[in-house]
């Protein structure tokens, strides 16, 4: 069950990002797909091989005419369209899928604020703190003068005096 609401705060953490892998995903598969297809189809040779020259030659011509978009829903090169399609799809899901489990939180105290007083709950923080006077440790957190017993205390953090 745990793992089920990590997964779902991910989702939700990271919304605006999935949206915009997915039109992302749209214009690559539009832009890239398409001509990789046709020109591959174009530059096997009768003989069954694969010219590589003449796919470097007439990629980037492809790309750029847009009209590819078009005539790689003919027969001669659908099914070379949906075999890249479907590769290229598998690689983005594989990359996109990467980035959003590095993205994940990293424990329970990630992206808390540092040198808050968010570690106490309710005011348990004033069992050993003032809230009215003394040494100025944060915002409505003093160490008291008045208060018996040992006062060493180590602040870790900044120190802004102007």
């Amino acid at each position: 069950m745990k793992t089920v609401e990590k997964i779902k705060s991910g989702v939700k953490a990271n919304k605006k990002y999935l949206i915009i892998m997915i039109v992302l995903w749209i214009i690559l598969s539009i832009v890239l797909v398409a001509p990789i297809a046709q020109t591959a189809v174009d530059s096997m040779l009768p003989n069954g091989q694969f010219d590589l020259t003449n796919f470097i030659e007439e990629i980037i011509i492809n790309i750029t005419s847009f009209t590819s978009i078009f005539q790689v829903f003919s027969a001669k090169y659908i099914g070379t369209f949906f075999t890249i399609f479907l590769v290229f799809t598998i690689f983005f899901a594989f990359c996109a899928i990467t980035g959003f489990l590095k993205s994940k939180a990293h424990g329970e105290y990630y992206d808390i604020e540092h040198g808050s007083s968010d570690w106490s709950e309710k005011g348990e923080q004033y069992r050993v703190l003032s809230k009215d006077s003394g040494i100025i440790l944060a915002e409505d957190n003093y160490l008291p003068l008045n208060k018996r017993g040992n006062l060493n205390t180590l602040i870790v953090g900044r120190f802004w005096f102007w």
